[in-house]
């Protein structure tokens, strides 16, 4: 079904501006990079697919057995997204906020070019239909100029509670809390910017350099852009082997080696955030028996420390043992929206976010990733991201942060901030 080339790559990061420069002529792109983070459950160093030869596109309704069919039917490499108000498919619930990005509930698309790279070897798989195209496709890549002029975009941007409301929102929150509705609530709130024109290639790739995360996603759906700097797995399926590492627990970066060492452990230490960090990593732990052969379901680390360019973060590792009679999207459907970006109990909590929050989720809180044809998966989950609507030219950020008993508003609304930094930083 398709035709493999292989090319040795010593330059990893111009071939991949490259790559992605040149797959701007495309109606879909996805490009994954986990830029070269070390981490234990990694398949590839980056992806690129582009160029449907098959689609799926549809709102919440069936969703998931809709792409169940399509995922079983093309047996082949196939990615995209699932947006967080999926969990409509799945429970009796609804979203009915303001949404001004207007993205597909799902997306997903059968690559005719596919670009794999591990370590030095960059393997490039074309569907037979169009393998005959490789060799100028590649003089084409090979010789793009990555030297341009860098536009920094002035962008406007707004927020759409404002710290006062936000404060409000946490308090009723607690209210929730202590009645006992919920015991841990994530809650997001959204800036965003009207009537702006940003580059999404450039945009993305600033983002990428000030962040290096190792879940880091640029995607392409014709007008509508997704610009990821996540360091989050969401699920990965390796055969039989379901992988999930919720981050719950977020501190700042220091210049000075000290300060930054201080932070790390008082990170490490604070109970809060431990608190935090083992509620979700017990909610994944019963997602993930709903599919699991029994007494496999596993928590290889417990509050782990993990330090990005920005942020340190607390991440727990789950695993389970899929069992043979569920399928891939089955390990999907019976775990999302994922943990971290809910709370628990994970209906009540839904219900919350939805009355609270003032922005339909939509992409922001799901996940991006892709199937292999053997049936394997792994998806990343959105967070520390721009979403673009080139088309109504309206861009978007969501940040939010778990709500406990332990909350304080005014420390929970700057640990927002500090989670939008990046993009701020990015786009003003």
């Amino acid at each position: 079904m398709r035709t493999s080339f292989k090319q040795d790559i010593t330059h990893f990061a111009n071939i991949k501006k490259q790559l992605l420069l040149w797959s701007q002529q495309f109606r879909e792109v996805t490009f994954m990079d986990s830029n070269q983070y070390q981490q234990e459950y990694s398949s590839y160093d980056w992806i690129l697919a582009v160029d449907a030869f098959t689609s799926i596109k549809t709102d919440y309704f069936n969703a998931f057995d809709d792409l169940k069919q399509y995922q079983q039917s093309s047996r082949d490499w196939v990615f995209g997204y699932l947006s967080y108000d999926l969990k409509n498919d799945t429970e009796e619930l609804q979203s009915n906020n303001f949404d001004g990005l207007g993205f597909p509930d799902l997306f997903f698309f059968q690559p005719r070019k596919l670009f794999l790279a591990k370590g030095n070897e960059l393997e490039i798989r074309y569907l037979n239909c169009c393998d005959d195209e490789f060799e100028a496709d590649w003089e084409e890549i090979t010789t793009i100029i990555t030297d341009f002029e860098s536009q920094t975009p002035n962008v406007e941007i707004q927020q759409r509670i404002s710290e006062e409301a936000y404060r409000e929102k946490v308090s009723k929150m607690l209210e929730y809390i202590h009645h006992g509705d919920t015991y841990e609530a994530n809650f997001c709130m959204e800036f965003y910017a009207e009537n702006v024109q940003i580059e999404p290639v450039e945009t993305f790739l600033k983002l990428n350099e000030i962040s290096k995360p190792p879940f880091a996603v640029f995607l392409k759906n014709y007008k509508h852009y997704l610009l990821s700097a996540s360091p989050e797995r969401y699920l990965k399926k390796e055969k039989e082997l379901l992988i999930s590492q919720p981050i719950k627990g977020t501190a700042k970066r220091f210049s000075d080696p000290m300060e930054d060492e201080a932070s790390k452990n008082k990170l490490a230490a604070d109970s809060k955030e431990r608190a935090e960090n083992i509620m979700i990593t017990d909610l994944v732990r019963n997602d993930l028996s709903h599919t699991a052969q029994k007494g496999s379901v596993q928590v290889t680390e417990l509050c782990g420390i993990y330090s990005f360019l920005q942020v340190h973060q607390m991440i727990s590792t789950i695993t389970s043992k899929l069992d043979a009679q569920y399928t891939a999207v089955d390990a999907l459907k019976y775990t999302f929206p994922m943990g971290s970006m809910t709370g628990a109990p994970k209906i009540s909590v839904m219900k919350i976010i939805e009355e609270l929050e003032e922005t339909k989720r939509g992409l922001y809180s799901g996940a991006v990733g892709y199937f292999t044809p053997e049936g394997d998966f792994d998806f990343n989950v959105v967070i520390r991201s721009i979403l673009y609507n080139q088309e109504n030219k309206y861009l978007s950020f969501s940040v939010g942060s778990a709500i406990t008993s332990l909350s304080v508003p005014e420390k929970e609304y700057e640990e927002c901030l500090l989670k939008a930094k990046a993009m701020f930083e990015v786009l003003q």
